[in-house]
């Protein structure tokens, strides 16, 4: 029997999205506009639909209902504790229909399916510019608003987005949700872990975009455009004190604590702070001397991975970094 046509269809103005339901259209459209009809009878917070206002009420009652059936850990949302334990299966049941990368949720599959079309669909309402993600636009208007939401338990240092503040909190509580499905060896971050098991399987990540100017291969489009900042000089990240600029963001944050004296980088084996998270990483190596890293072609072991990446540069005889003044090449930045 042949599948029912809806009868009516109904078409965002914004992103040309189409949906069967008019409800859920009227939801989604509110998601365009900035309507947040919806607040928490806790802290007046708003939201653009029902289900998010009820998942934040949550918080406040610490009521979570659903709990991993690998490690017990505890969700307000059956669909965040199902996304959560595909962490220990590694199931990834969404398929990318351009290039066949797999995921874990349905909407990681769709924001990257974005990288291949190219499709922006969200505007920041105080400058224009264009998102490919919701969260990364709503992220970005709180440059403009100066919005820090997102508080730390453990130190109240606030935060424009819940995924910095989740990855901060993890400096204090030395959690490492993300397990190597090789080697169980545990992360702090996704990206990291995913990282380390490429050096398991050999496989090079999925390439989205490429450099114009050396056609290195990128999965993501923001690595792309750092990368071509390595080609062009392009310093857009200013500090707010003495106006220094930056290619990286990260950088300009980094050098901005040297004016305030913020550390906000604790050892997890001493009261020592840090400004930057690879120098107390470096620091807590001292207190636990493992040396992780294995050259993979003579198994000489490093404490840091940029130390083990720049000895086997000795074997392959790779230079990827280049003189913007003549055609000189060299194995390591520094250099």
């Amino acid at each position: 029997m042949a599948a029912k046509i809806p009868e009516e269809t109904h078409e965002c103005k914004h992103c040309s999205q189409f949906f069967n339901m008019l409800s859920a259209y009227q939801e989604h459209v509110k998601t365009h506009i900035g309507e947040k009809p919806y607040t928490c009878k806790y802290c007046d917070k708003c939201f653009t639909r029902l289900g998010n206002c009820k998942q934040h009420e949550q918080t406040h009652t610490g009521v979570k209902l659903f709990s991993c059936k690998h490690c017990k850990k505890s969700f307000n949302q059956l669909a965040n504790c199902e996304k959560h334990e595909r962490t220990h299966t590694g199931d990834r049941p969404y398929a990318c229909n351009h290039c066949n990368k797999r995921f874990r949720t349905s909407s990681y599959c769709k924001q990257h399916e974005r990288t291949h079309t190219g499709a922006r669909p969200y505007e920041c309402k105080h400058c224009r510019k264009t998102f490919t993600f919701f969260s990364t636009c709503k992220e970005h208007e709180r440059i403009h608003t100066g919005e820090k939401p997102y508080t730390c338990k453990h130190c109240n240092k606030s935060f424009s987005s819940s995924s910095d503040c989740k990855q901060h909190e993890r400096t204090h509580t030395g959690e490492k949700p993300y397990t190597c499905q090789y080697c169980n060896k545990s992360f702090n971050r996704s990206s990291n872990c995913r990282k380390h098991e490429r050096t398991h399987t050999r496989v090079k990540p999925c390439t989205s975009c490429t450099c114009k100017y050396c056609n290195k291969g990128f999965s993501c489009p923001s690595d792309c455009k750092r990368h071509e900042v390595t080609h062009t000089g392009d310093k857009p990240y200013a500090c707010k004190r003495c106006g220094k600029a930056f290619g990286r963001s990260s950088h300009c944050k980094r050098h901005e604590r040297t004016h305030t004296g913020e550390k906000p980088y604790a050892c997890k084996h001493c009261d020592k702070c840090f400004s930057n998270p690879s120098s107390c990483r470096r620091h807590e190596r001292t207190h636990t001397p493992l040396k992780a890293y294995t050259c993979k072609y003579c198994n000489k072991a490093f404490g840091r991975p940029s130390d083990c990446k720049q000895h086997e540069r000795t074997h392959t005889g790779e230079k990827p970094y280049a003189c913007k003044h003549c055609d000189k090449c060299f194995s390591n930045p520094s250099s």
